[in-house]
């Protein structure tokens, strides 16, 4: 079974059709690197499956669950855990600059259990943070601020940032030569 699915998926802003008709599945554990030039809409289709956009028509499921359909002129139906179904690690790595790395990673896991009211501590949150960042080698970068790491240590944070809600499949929008793939494919496993 494909652990993503999309189905003619479609973005247009305004007369600006940016996603014409986007089809693809992916496997469970598989990589898939979509490449192409500047303005073709790869930031666009990473942004519709994360739901920062929302897609004007398509379908995308995930782990066989459909998260999102919509058709052309209609209200999208969107699952309540689509969103979660997604990791995103923008270009720009987009770290909080008034908030430490420890503080960057809870975040949103802290949010989230407010909202949900699901009872998960702040120790049991900080606890992974700290997990995670000894994944990706910034334990002792947990007070820092983005400001005091360099480029790589921000891709990392922000790389163990959207590992924190234990997403099913992790997005990266950013040029593939500035991943480590040492380090990207250690964290996937």
């Amino acid at each position: 079974m494909n652990i993503l699915e999309v189905k003619d998926l479609r973005k247009r802003f305004g007369d600006n059709q940016v996603l014409k008709g986007i089809s693809l599945s992916l496997k469970k554990g598989e990589v898939l690197s979509i490449i192409g030039s500047s303005g073709g809409g790869k930031t666009t289709l990473l942004r519709c499956l994360n739901f920062l956009e929302i897609a004007n028509s398509g379908l995308i499921t995930v782990g066989g669950k459909t998260v999102f359909a919509a058709q052309e002129g209609e209200k999208p139906t969107i699952a309540p855990e689509a969103q979660l179904s997604f990791g995103l690690v923008f270009q720009q790595f987009n770290l909080f600059p008034q908030y430490s790395v420890i503080e960057n990673l809870m975040l949103a896991p802290k949010l989230r259990a407010k909202r949900n009211k699901s009872g998960i501590s702040s120790a049991e949150i900080e606890e992974k943070a700290q997990e995670l960042l000894a994944t990706v080698g910034l334990s002792e970068k947990a007070n820092e601020y983005p400001c005091r790491l360099s480029g790589g240590q921000q891709q990392r944070v922000a790389i163990a940032r959207a590992l924190m809600l234990s997403p099913d499949i992790l997005c990266f929008d950013e040029p593939t030569s500035s991943l480590d793939p040492e380090l990207t494919g250690e964290v996937l496993r």
